[in-house]
């Protein structure tokens, strides 16, 4: 709900109904409207929305290596899950995002 502004307008002479009691002319006034805001450069709000990347998917056999761990072969995969990974000596579930496993 927007309310109408009076605007007073000084007079000189005489009077009559749109007159206020100090001699002076009332004029309706539109209100203005907002204007849009300039986005800040510097403003941590104005960062966009970037969507992750995809998961990477492995396959049955394939050969990876991880940071940890070292030289592995895939001998289980949990769709977008995790993989099981047969590192020799040692077998490891490694969940998504496979950030320290890659594909050789």
């Amino acid at each position: 709900m927007t309310t109408a502004r009076i605007a007073a307008v000084p007079v000189t002479g005489g009077r009559s109904s749109t007159h206020g009691s100090e001699g002076r002319i009332l004029i309706p006034v539109k209100p203005r409207k907002a204007a849009a805001r300039r986005p800040l450069p510097g403003s941590p709000f104005n960062v966009p929305v970037v969507p992750p990347p995809p998961v990477e998917q492995f396959v049955l056999q394939d050969r990876v290596s991880h940071d940890k761990y070292g030289l592995g072969l895939v001998i289980g995969v949990e769709e977008d899950v995790a993989v099981l990974v047969d590192f020799g000596a040692e077998t490891h579930r490694i969940i998504a995002p496979y950030n320290k496993l890659f594909r050789l």
